[in-house]
């Protein structure tokens, strides 16, 4: 199930509108999250369609910013990409620029580590290490508390994307850490070997 797109073509599109590295190295981030987290919740043999909905799911944020989410169908289609993987990206934005539901669990994964990924990759940044390899989940819950801190990344999302998936928010923060530090130095390489 992987919706006629290779990993390397999901890669070539996003980045025809995705010029800043910041937004590439987010759709890494949020893929391999993504991945990691199929095994770790039983979806194993969903792993690629998991990742792939992850590395897509801002393809449309850096150059319609206005339009998250509903340029995305467009844009998708256009590569050829099929109604359900479209749904599932488009689902992130549920109740913030889009009304479509995340409905399968995959969905609510996403919708929960996206803001999320974004809050962790921020602590990480702040660290002498500017690593996730020595984070501990009580930092991201400080962080996460401090409103001032990454306040682009929605507290009531992250709270939201836990209730969804039935989760206690520590669960949720414990996960998306072990996801990030399980691909930070894969990222880091992939990121060099495109040339960001």
């Amino acid at each position: 199930m992987t919706d006629n797109i290779t990993r390397e073509e999901a890669i070539e599109l996003l980045k025809k509108y995705n010029k800043e590295p910041f937004h590439i190295q987010h759709g890494l981030t949020v893929e391999k999250t993504m991945r990691f987290l199929s095994h770790e919740l039983g979806y194993g043999e969903e792993e690629d369609y998991w990742g792939l909905v992850g590395l897509l799911h801002d393809i449309d944020f850096e150059m319609y910013p206005e339009e998250h989410c509903v340029k995305a169908p467009e844009l998708l289609r256009e590569a050829g990409i099929g109604e359900d993987m479209i749904h599932s990206v488009c689902s992130h934005g549920y109740g913030i620029c889009c009304d479509v539901k995340p409905e399968h669990e995959m969905e609510k994964v996403l919708f929960a580590v996206d803001e999320l990924t974004g809050l962790i990759g921020a602590a990480a940044l702040m660290r002498p290490s500017r690593s996730v390899m020595d984070m501990e989940v009580s930092s991201i819950k400080k962080k996460f508390k401090d409103k001032r801190f990454a306040a682009g990344c929605s507290r009531d999302t992250i709270r939201t994307g836990a209730e969804n998936l039935g989760w206690e928010l520590n669960e949720l923060f414990e996960k998306t850490l072990r996801a990030m530090q399980s691909c930070e130095q894969e990222i880091r390489e992939e990121m060099e070997k495109i040339g960001l």
